[in-house]
């Protein structure tokens, strides 16, 4: 189980580096934001969730694709 500070699977952290982003579900189309400014940096979308009133994305990129940047 996964903390709230980290709602990812521990493991991923060994091979990508990871971005969480957090906002109410009023404000959730800053998704949209985010993803095309993270897309622009080399960042995949990786799980989307709710956790209560909040809304969670999981940006990630592997740490081989951060040494060849």
């Amino acid at each position: 189980m996964t903390s709230p500070s980290k709602p990812y699977p521990p493991q991923w952290e060994q091979v990508a580096d990871l971005r969480v982003f957090r906002t109410t579900a009023q404000e959730w189309e800053k998704l949209i934001g985010w993803r095309a400014d993270m897309r622009k940096r080399g960042w995949k979308l990786l799980r989307v969730s709710s956790e209560g009133a909040e809304m969670v994305a999981i940006f990630g990129r592997t740490k081989a694709e951060r040494a060849s940047i």
